[in-house]
C-alpha cells in the first residue's frame, strides 16, 4: 500500500474528528488574534504598554478565556454520559430504551484486563476522562482568571487576590455559570428536538420513517 493511499484511508477513517479539531484550531487562532487586538485596545485606553502576541497568549486573560469555555464543554459531556446511564428521554435518539434490555448494559466476557481495579477503571474510562478534563480546565480557568484579575487590579491600584479568593468570588462563578447554563440548554434542546425532527444521514438522528416515540 502506497503512502498516498494510507493517507487517504486515514483521512477517510478519521474525517469527522479531523474536521472538528480543524475547526477548533481555526477558531482558537481567531480567538487569540481578536483577543490580542482587544486587549491592546484596553491597554492603550489606560495608558499602558501594549503586549506582543506571544505575551498575550501566555497571559491570564487568554488562558481564562479559553479554559472558562472548555470547562463548561467537558462538564456537560461528562454529565450527559453519566445521566444517560440512569435516565431516559422517551423518543430521543441518544436515550436508552424505555423498557427492555440495552446492549450497552451487557458486560463483556472478553477483556484483556485481568485485575478487578483495572476493569472498573476501563468500564468507566470515558466519564473519568471527561471529569479529569473538566477539573483541569476548571483549575486553569481559576489560575488564568486570577492572573487577569490581578492585572486589572494593578492598573486600578487595587489589592491583588489569591487563587482561592478568586474562586470564592462572584466574578468566578458568574464566568462559570454563564457558560454552564448554555451548555445544558443546548444538550436538552438537542434531546427534545431529536424526538420530533430528523436529519437524513446523521447517526445523531433517528431514521426518517421512525415514529416520534421510538427511543434510542
Amino acid at each position: 500500500m502506497t503512502r498516498v493511499s494510507k493517507t487517504k484511508l486515514f483521512v477517510r477513517d478519521n474525517g469527522l474528528s479531523l474536521f472538528m479539531f480543524g475547526l477548533f484550531f481555526v477558531f482558537l487562532i481567531g480567538l487569540s488574534i481578536a483577543g490580542h487586538y482587544h486587549e491592546n485596545n484596553q491597554l492603550v485606553a489606560h495608558g499602558q504598554v501594549v503586549q506582543t502576541y506571544m505575551s498575550y497568549i501566555t497571559s491570564g486573560s487568554f488562558i481564562e478565556a479559553v479554559f472558562e469555555n472548555w470547562e463548561s464543554e467537558f462538564l456537560q459531556m461528562a454529565a450527559l454520559v453519566l445521566a444517560t446511564i440512569f435516565l431516559r428521554q422517551k423518543g430521543a435518539a441518544d436515550s436508552k430504551k424505555i423498557r427492555g434490555t440495552n446492549a450497552v448494559d451487557a458486560s463483556s466476557r472478553h477483556t484483556i484486563i485481568k485485575n478487578a481495579f483495572g476493569k472498573i477503571v476501563y468500564a468507566n474510562s470515558l466519564s473519568l476522562a471527561l471529569i479529569a478534563l473538566f477539573l483541569i480546565s476548571f483549575t486553569l480557568h481559576a489560575v488564568g482568571g486570577v492572573a487577569m484579575y490581578n492585572s486589572d487590579a494593578a492598573m486600578h491600584g487595587e489589592r491583588a487576590a489569591t487563587v482561592w479568593q478568586y474562586v470564592g468570588s462572584s466574578q468566578f462563578w458568574f464566568e462559570s455559570f454563564q457558560n454552564w447554563q448554555s451548555e445544558f440548554l443546548a444538550v436538552g434542546t438537542l434531546l427534545v428536538l431529536s424526538v420530533y425532527l430528523r436529519q437524513q444521514g446523521s447517526p445523531q438522528s433517528k431514521p426518517l420513517g421512525d415514529p416520534d416515540q421510538k427511543t434510542g
